[in-house]
């Protein structure tokens, strides 16, 4: 039997979806912004290993201070998310097991994260009041 179908029409729809380029730009942007980041809380972890709890909660209670916490917390799991997604996308082949794979990630970075970010509020809003 004879195909009448051209080449392209043939190869189309075994290639790449074209959605993997938004994943590697998030990846890219992330990492970028985690540079300052994470310079910045080096830094406030060597300032803050000296000093005692009271200092911590008030160095906390900052707004600068709680709001780069924060973005550090926010980025961190975001770039960790991406990460561990394109890993299973990339290595793990069977469906059921990708897919439960994925969402195990997605609900663990997001559980995770918020508890985190929580956190930071509670002592930045509250000063550590029980």
């Amino acid at each position: 039997m004879t195909d009448f179908r051209t080449p392209r029409s043939r190869a189309q729809g075994l290639g790449a979806a074209g959605h993997g380029v938004g994943h590697w730009i998030s990846e890219r942007v992330s990492s970028v912004a985690l540079i300052p980041l994470v310079l910045w809380g080096v830094f406030a972890i060597l300032r803050l290993a000296r000093s005692d709890y009271e200092m911590a909660v008030a160095w906390l209670a900052s707004p600068v201070n709680a709001v780069l916490l924060a973005l550090l917390t926010v980025v961190s799991f975001m770039h960790m998310h991406s990460g561990m997604r394109v890993v299973v996308e990339d290595y793990i082949h069977r469906r059921i097991t990708k897919a439960g794979l994925l969402l195990l990630n997605l609900f663990v970075c997001a559980l995770f994260g918020a508890l985190a970010l929580f956190s930071i509020l509670k002592v930045a809003l509250s000063g550590g009041a029980y």
